[in-house]
């Protein structure tokens, strides 16, 4: 398969916040996940320092904080200040402790050099309220809640730049859901007064791929909006936690960009591709798995709603099927890096997250290796990838039906130095290799970074590591050389002088 990706056909620079994550107060994301100042790994703040130190070795640009449909009931001042304030979490059928809050939360960011991407209350909350929380972090002194902030301890601005209106609140199962009448005005009116006490903050507001809410939303709000959100979750198993086969995920690949091109398609039938960006703030392969709590018949005993979340902590459910959908997901993020400019894994850390703690460390589960891949060896400006010899697979969906798919999914890029290319290249086949010939303008020197583990059902637990990233030289880099990719493979090739 020929490859082709020429120096003067770019699509653009991509944003580093393209690898951003997400956590929510859901099960052992934030307590015994980040912060646990019980364990014998946490620092003087109660942080783990041995996630702080993987989440850093993958570069974590932004993460957005604290919801997730958490945020929907959550009432950001009963977790502030000395006297923390303990709630029922109604989405999540939980005491929330609020012992990590938005100082905890931008503490979080500083030691990881990340910028933070704060979620607001748009289901019980209040346009007030939004505002208020845009006080605490950004003003100076001015007013009760910047007085407050220094009160807590805080002299100097958070600055958060990043903010959400809501989360999905047009969903039946989001607590305080809206009309899209009712959510193009309540946006228009908290993003008014949260740009009023700074208006050098960027806003996103909740939305879909549905016409009726998008056009109700932006004909209310464009004016006030930076971004507009999507989420998406392809493996919808948050009743069972029975995921698709290998061969299943592979059938999620060809469906990656079907939502941001329904989104570019509205934003650009209205004007509005020059001025927003599309966040995708919510993703991931698998859904969570949370049983008896997002239905009408909620589990009444905690042995049927609560304890089954335990489930996604089963290791043996992460492999190379979720390498291989996160690395083509990464790469339909880079072939439209001029509209989408943000994206959130969801989450960092335990339930579907690429980082699972244990009491005596930590498991780096196959989509971790796959952002360690990218940001540490991929290039910042994305060209244009043609192959036009791409074979196709004929694989069963979840569904049993078949589908077509490409074989490899590709992104090229350069390195913004100059130096070099970067070639990102899945192989999705179960069994087959592929072979590359690589026509691409760049000189020097080939190495390979590649996980594939030792089979499709490989994963890594407390005691296994079945996959890890693997480095082999490959030569002098000549036009139509050639590189064999092993079967379910994500790779990265750099060609750097």
């Amino acid at each position: 398969m020929r490859v082709y990706a020429e120096h003067h056909d770019l699509i653009g620079r991509r944003d580093p916040m393209l690898y951003g994550q997400f956590l929510e107060h859901f099960h052992r994301q934030i307590y015994g996940g980040v912060y646990d100042p019980e364990s014998r790994f946490s620092d003087g703040d109660g942080f783990r320092t041995d996630v702080l130190e993987a989440l850093r070795a993958i570069h974590v640009p932004v993460i957005r904080w604290p919801g997730g449909c958490f945020v929907s009931s959550y009432h950001w001042k009963d977790g502030v200040g000395k006297e923390r304030i303990p709630c029922f979490d109604k989405a999540w059928r939980v005491e929330e402790p609020n012992l990590f809050g938005t100082d905890e939360f931008i503490l979080l960011c500083q030691k990881l050099n990340c910028a933070p991407y704060i979620c607001t209350n748009a289901g019980t909350g209040t346009a007030e309220e939004m505002s208020d929380w845009v006080e605490y972090c950004n003003l100076e002194r001015e007013g009760k809640f910047a007085r407050l902030r220094i009160q807590n301890g805080h002299e100097r601005p958070f600055d958060v730049r990043y903010w959400s209106i809501g989360n999905e609140n047009y969903g039946a199962h989001e607590i305080g859901a809206k009309s899209e009448t009712e959510w193009g005005r309540l946006v228009a009116e908290s993003a008014k007064m949260m740009k009023h006490v700074d208006p050098r903050i960027e806003l996103s507001a909740a939305a879909l791929t549905d016409l009726d809410w998008n056009i109700n939303l932006l004909r209310h709000s464009a004016q006030f909006l930076d971004w507009i959100s999507i989420h998406q979750y392809w493996d919808r198993i948050h009743e069972t936690n029975r995921p698709a086969s290998y061969e299943g995920a592979v059938a999620f690949t060809a469906h990656t960009e079907d939502s941001i091109r329904k989104v570019r398609g509205l934003l650009t039938a209205m004007g509005l591709e020059h001025k927003i960006r599309i966040a995708f703030d919510e993703w991931n392969l698998k859904e969570w798995y949370h049983p008896r709590v997002h239905t009408v018949e909620q589990g009444v005993t905690k042995e049927e709603y609560l304890y089954p979340r335990d489930g996604n902590d089963d290791n043996s459910l992460y492999t190379m099927g979720d390498a291989v959908f996160t690395a083509c997901f990464l790469n339909a993020l880079h072939r439209n890096c001029d509209i989408v400019g943000m994206a959130n894994f969801a989450p960092a850390i335990n339930t579907r997250g690429c980082i699972c703690t244990h009491e005596d460390g930590l498991v780096l589960r196959s989509t971790y290796f796959v952002f360690y891949l990218y940001t540490n060896y991929m290039g910042e400006v994305v060209r244009r990838t043609k192959c036009p010899d791409m074979r196709q697979l004929r694989v069963k969906n979840s569904d049993g039906a078949e589908e077509l798919t490409d074989q490899v999914d590709l992104c090229v890029t350069e390195l913004a130095d100059g130096s070099g290319v970067a070639v990102a290249a899945v192989n999705k086949s179960a069994q087959e290799s592929a072979e590359l010939s690589l026509e691409l303008e760049a000189e020097g020197s080939v190495t390979g970074y590649y996980i594939c583990g030792r089979g499709t059902d490989s994963y890594n637990d407390v005691g296994r590591t079945e996959i890890g990233i693997e480095k082999e030289e490959l030569g002098r880099y000549e036009p139509g050389m050639r590189i064999r990719l092993r079967p379910h493979s994500v790779e990265v090739i750099r060609i750097c002088r």
